[in-house]
């Protein structure tokens, strides 16, 4: 992982965080040997005694320096203060040292996410709805993630939900074909709302990596009458489609007819022939023959849908 180009100025290699924790040790295990001399009143106690004033300013500093250790874990980094200044931002892993008056705050680096909870928003034709959507983010500037905002993941809920509500109003659940749909358009209302919560949360150092919708429905009041209003949208474009395909099915039958010179139409006779097979190929229910014969003449039939 690339570190932060920022990095604490008290930052040294791990060998220096390694020899502070041996010095740290070895100033214990003095301190320790003190008390217990002190308690068991041996020899090397009298000579620990001696040097009293010395081990309290040693155990003093073995605490103060403690202070600066600290682990630093992957995809994490550490952002530092003194006394209210920025000092910088520690990208490093393992076991790290700074100065002991630092005042440090661990920021997770790893990709996160949230669901927002279902939104009741009227789209663009004023009809309410319930939306909800997933964000997956990332800190990508620690230090502005602590410091521009009071709370970052708080504040980037609530950008994004402001961000849901906007993009849900200025689109319709359904629309006609050339617009944009919540409901149809699924990926471009994706992209719109991933660049609207970036756009907001920027500021922050977060970074957007994915923004979806996870629920779409009508409201309750208006759902059974949305559920018929797209039910009869259906019905008439499936009539459309039909009609369309009769009346080319009419056409060719006609022409074929004629071609092969099977039988003479008059206009009347066409027009007849077109009712009967718009009827047959037409109608949602099956169509029952009618045949008619008069004397002296051919027979001739209609069909009753």
């Amino acid at each position: 992982m690339k570190p932060d180009p920022r990095q604490i100025v008290t930052d040294r290699p791990l060998r220096f965080q390694w020899t502070a924790l041996l010095i740290l040790t070895l100033l214990l295990v003095l301190g320790g040997s003190y008390l217990y001399g002190r308690v068991a009143g041996s020899a090397a106690g009298m000579l620990f005694d001696d040097l009293s004033l010395v081990w309290v300013i040693a155990v003093l500093f073995l605490l103060i320096v403690a202070k600066g250790i600290y682990t630093n874990q992957p995809n994490q980094a550490v952002v530092a203060s003194l006394f209210g200044r920025y000092v910088g931002t520690d990208g490093h892993t393992g076991l790290r040292f700074s100065n002991p008056l630092h005042v440090r705050r661990h920021v997770s680096r790893r990709v996160q996410n949230f669901e927002t909870g279902n939104l009741k928003v009227n789209d663009l034709d004023g009809n309410p709805i319930e939306i909800a959507a997933i964000v997956v983010w990332q800190v990508t500037d620690a230090a502005e993630a602590v410091f521009n905002v009071e709370d970052y993941p708080s504040f980037l809920r609530v950008q994004s939900e402001s961000a849901v509500r906007e993009i849900a109003s200025l689109h319709a659940y359904d629309a006609p074909e050339g617009r944009l749909s919540l409901r149809a358009n699924a990926a471009e209302i994706s992209d719109l709302l991933q660049a609207s919560i970036s756009a907001q949360v920027d500021q922050a150092g977060l970074r957007i990596i994915g923004a979806r919708i996870s629920h779409l429905a009508y409201s309750p009041e208006i759902a059974q009458a949305m559920l018929q209003r797209q039910q009869a949208t259906a019905v008439v474009a499936a009539r459309q489609q039909i009609v369309a395909g009769a009346v080319g099915m009419v056409e060719d039958a006609l022409r074929e007819l004629s071609a092969r010179n099977v039988v003479e139409f008059s206009d009347e006779q066409k027009a007849q022939m077109a009712a009967n097979l718009l009827t047959v190929l037409c109608s949602d229910r099956p169509a029952h023959p009618v045949v008619s014969v008069s004397s002296g003449t051919a027979g001739t039939g209609r069909l009753a849908g």
